[in-house]
């Protein structure tokens, strides 16, 4: 308990040292000068605690959108950007763009959705018709389905000049999160106290299918409401900022190391790793360059990609 309060006081110090930084003038001393009008008001109220929430509802949404896939497929190198989920969301997305283009930002979040949860359904169909006699063949087996789907993705997108609206969906980045422009994420904050709620049934369910039934629970049931989750989570943060490459493969493999597999114990930890990590890479992303940003996905695909490399190196029988 007291680490994870420290955790907590963590995520609260780059909280508000998230909502100082920028190329504004937002300080302690402005805001106390003040009136409740001023500039500096303004910006901290409509730009940098939306933006602060919106790092933190995605971090946190994400992380345990990978847990719970880690928990369904039984594989620690597994997560959304891994097995095709994301690029399903924005092939979801392009395709509601085309063809809807006046629907609320709402209904086309679900079509999103609805498109994540078919391309990870396919991805586990796959699964079972292949013989895995590696664990490193789960990994290779999505980044190839998302290959193919993002390879489909590129070449509607190039067809119908859409090409620098894919680019922009897929380079995630919070410089454009506005207030009004990210409560979605809150969809996903909904999704965790469901993961959090379902925590131990995903747990049996990791134990594999034989044993989950003879414990009295209906398996494709709680496959089911993850898979449900992560299509979920995964549209609602695509829509909103884009893709966060390798966010649901770090935090949990890092906390799994720690405190091990048990997943009511791990959401917290999980959810607070996750949202400290990207408030994290957006700090950095912000002063390195200062006054120009690096996007997120740039800074968490680095550190993320390095982890992933080293993840894989590993004993084989470590990624069970």
């Amino acid at each position: 308990m007291r680490f994870l309060l420290l955790g907590i006081l963590c995520l609260l110090g780059l909280g508000v040292t998230s909502l100082f930084i920028g190329v504004s003038d937002v300080s302690i001393a402005s805001l106390w000068a003040s009136g409740p009008e001023s500039r500096s008001v303004q910006i901290l109220l409509s730009s940098r605690i939306p933006r602060t929430l919106a790092v933190i509802l995605a971090g946190a949404s994400m992380a345990i959108a990978g847990l719970v896939m880690q928990m369904i497929v039984r594989n620690r190198f597994v997560e959304p950007s891994t097995i095709g989920t994301v690029e399903s969301a924005s092939l979801g997305f392009l395709t509601v763009t085309l063809l809807a283009p006046d629907w609320p930002i709402t209904a086309k979040m679900l079509v999103a959705a609805i498109f994540a949860l078919a391309g990870t359904a396919l991805f586990l169909r796959i699964l079972r018709l292949v013989p895995l006699r590696d664990p490193l063949l789960v990994p290779l087996i999505g980044l190839m389905l998302a290959g193919v789907i993002g390879a489909v993705t590129t070449f509607f997108a190039y067809r119908f000049n859409m090409l620098a609206s894919l680019l922009a969906w897929s380079m995630g980045d919070f410089s454009g999160i506005l207030r009004g422009r990210y409560e979605l994420l809150w969809i996903g904050f909904v999704g965790m106290v469901l993961a959090w709620v379902a925590a131990d049934r995903f747990t049996v369910a990791g134990l594999g299918q034989n044993l989950t039934t003879s414990l009295g629970l209906n398996y494709n049931a709680v496959v089911s409401l993850g898979l449900i989750i992560v299509a979920v989570v995964t549209a609602c943060v695509v829509v909103t900022v884009g893709m966060v490459p390798f966010l649901g493969l770090i935090v949990p493999n890092v906390v799994s190391l720690l405190i091990g597999d048990n997943m009511r114990r791990s959401v917290p930890w999980v959810a607070i790793g996750g949202a400290c990590f990207v408030l994290a890479c957006d700090i950095f992303g912000r002063l390195v360059r200062a006054p120009y940003e690096i996007p997120i996905s740039i800074v968490v695909g680095v550190i993320g990609s390095g982890v992933f490399i080293y993840l894989l190196l590993r004993k084989p029988y470590d990624a069970r």
